[in-house]
């Protein structure tokens, strides 16, 4: 038997508005998670969802407060994906919106640098003083190279989790206008979809494996669904047009695997109130295990 997949799930909603991502863990089960990667040969160990705090409960608090149960969150997170790695699994964390890798990447590098893919239609780089709404989704990879509020850039332990050199963004298409500056001076390798239309992803993902992460001993994928045209993934909370197709992410998945050296993943942004027939988790089911090792022939 291959190793064991640890699935962690994080059904936290407090990093936007709109309701419905925190049902994205039990959508992505319920589309046949354990069984897909069992099938490929992996000991599964599912350890259940790490308990959130209700949004309405704590919208009458203040932002104060959802700041402070994010930070809760991800802390519990951070050592979830600690303790995941460290036990020698493949920790898998299930969003929830993209505020929970605050956590998941920092707990997963937290005994040895790990690089990481972030597969999204967004930047995810704001801070404080450039976000338009104020929206922690928006700022997890700001805050995982050492940038924004320092409650959760020193989250687990001081500091940045990632350096930019080792952050991959790809498919990114929608960025707001203060972010883009931030993250053109950011250092880190941003594959936009004009890149990958002009290149092809077989392209950019080798470009990324080989060249901008070929040194990186471990690679952690955090995927956002939203990465994909909403025609083919339509239940996501942030859509945004001219994503990449269901057979793009399929060929980004089996390239990372090619690597053999992915680590850990996250699946982030699905909410099934916006989904049709469970159509995007079943997706991200299939995504995970083609990162995981399933092959066509």
């Amino acid at each position: 038997m291959k190793r064991t997949i640890r699935i962690i799930g994080i059904p936290m909603d407090l990093g936007q508005l709109r309701r419905g991502v925190d049902m994205g863990p039990s959508a992505i089960r319920y589309a046949g998670l354990s069984d897909r990667l069992r099938k490929l040969g992996y000991g599964i160990d599912d350890a259940g969802n790490i308990e959130v705090p209700v949004r309405e409960h704590l919208m009458q608090l203040g932002q104060k407060e959802i700041v402070e149960t994010i930070q809760r969150t991800c802390t519990q997170a951070y050592e979830e994906g600690r303790k995941a790695a460290a036990d020698g699994c493949i920790p898998l964390f299930l969003g929830g919106d993209h505020s929970i890798a605050i956590g998941t990447v920092g707990g997963v590098s937290h005994d040895g640098p790990t690089a990481v893919v972030w597969i999204d239609a967004h930047g995810d780089f704001n801070i404080p003083e450039t976000s338009p709404n104020g929206n922690i989704h928006g700022m997890p990879v700001a805050i995982l190279i050492g940038l924004g509020l320092p409650e959760l850039v020193n989250l687990g332990r001081d500091g940045a989790k990632v350096k930019p050199a080792d952050m991959v963004l790809i498919g990114t298409r929608d960025l707001d206008y203060d972010e883009k500056t931030l993250l053109r001076n950011s250092g880190i390798t941003i594959y936009t979809m004009r890149e990958i239309d002009e290149r092809g992803i077989g392209a950019v993902l080798r470009e990324t494996v080989e060249v901008k992460l070929g040194r990186a001993q471990r690679i952690h994928v955090s995927l956002d669904m939203d990465a994909l045209d909403p025609r083919d993934a339509p239940g996501v909370g942030t859509p945004a047009p001219g994503g990449l197709t269901y057979r793009e992410a399929h060929l980004c998945m089996e390239i990372l695997h090619g690597s053999g050296r992915i680590a850990s993943m996250d699946i982030v942004e699905i909410n099934p109130i916006l989904d049709r027939q469970n159509r995007t988790a079943k997706i991200a089911v299939e995504l995970a295990a083609s990162l995981l090792g399933e092959r066509i022939l």
